[in-house]
């Protein structure tokens, strides 16, 4: 590791529980990051902080005036951009030192198979339940750990869904594909801008320990926030054996 590494990653060296090999396991890791917005901007700012060493954005949209209430990685001047485009020059100001990847295009099936293969850990900022289980399809199917918030009005929720351990419970053992969830947007019902902040800097912290290899994750647990009352709620989730995604999976133990 360089000096100037050493000096830019100083404080999370420090951490005993991080130290140098942590972040030599972060400078090389690849995140591929779905959704450049609300949840997704903080991530990306932070990831790129943290030195991620390959980051990849996927996003379909351009930054529009309604967004800069929340979505801290793009700028007034950015409006009418690409969202990826956008948060990788945000990144970029922050940490030329990483390599930044963009696609702007949806996170469909076949360009999920082409990335999430890649990934070192999927973090999901996605607004929508057919892009979220779509994600999480590819994640069981490559092994591969998801990090996944949602946010809207004064609420917001994170998990991390890592079927490497055969205990942990994919995102459709929670939400169920074929359940019948009310679809809301923030364009319809709003959503406080601290409460996207809140859980995307949960996220980053999630993906950034699987990173790193350190501390527990949120693995069979959803934290639950509620932005009236400041207020964390962890719920234990449990894997669903005859879950269609991935209930093919040995049983853990």
């Amino acid at each position: 590791m360089e000096d100037q590494d050493l000096l830019r990653y100083s404080r999370h060296i420090l951490l005993e529980e991080f130290g140098i090999d942590g972040q030599a396991r972060v400078s090389a890791g690849h995140a591929v990051l779905i959704g450049a917005g609300g949840l997704g901007s903080p991530v990306a700012l932070y990831l790129a902080a943290a030195g991620v060493g390959r980051i990849t954005l996927v996003d379909d949209d351009e930054v529009d005036l309604t967004n800069l209430q929340r979505q801290i990685a793009h700028s007034t001047a950015r409006v009418g951009h690409a969202k990826v485009e956008s948060a990788a020059a945000a990144m970029r100001d922050i940490n030329p030192e990483i390599r930044i990847d963009t696609w702007v295009q949806r996170a469909d099936e076949a360009l999920l198979s082409r990335l999430v293969p890649t990934a070192d850990v999927v973090v999901d900022c996605s607004d929508n339940f057919a892009t979220r289980h779509a994600v999480n399809r590819a994640c069981v199917a490559h092994g591969k750990p998801l990090v996944a918030g949602a946010a809207i009005r004064f609420d917001g929720q994170l998990s991390v869904y890592d079927t490497r351990d055969a205990a942990s419970p994919c995102y459709a053992c929670i939400f169920p594909p074929d359940a019948d969830f009310e679809e809301t947007r923030c364009a319809v019902l709003g959503v406080f801008a601290p409460v996207v902040g809140a859980i995307g800097v949960l996220e980053a912290g999630e993906a950034l320990k699987l990173l790193a290899g350190i501390g527990p994750s949120l693995a069979g647990s959803l934290l639950m926030f509620d932005g009236r009352r400041s207020a964390f709620d962890t719920l234990r989730v449990a894997r669903d054996p005859g879950c269609r995604v991935c209930g093919h999976r040995p049983p853990a133990g």
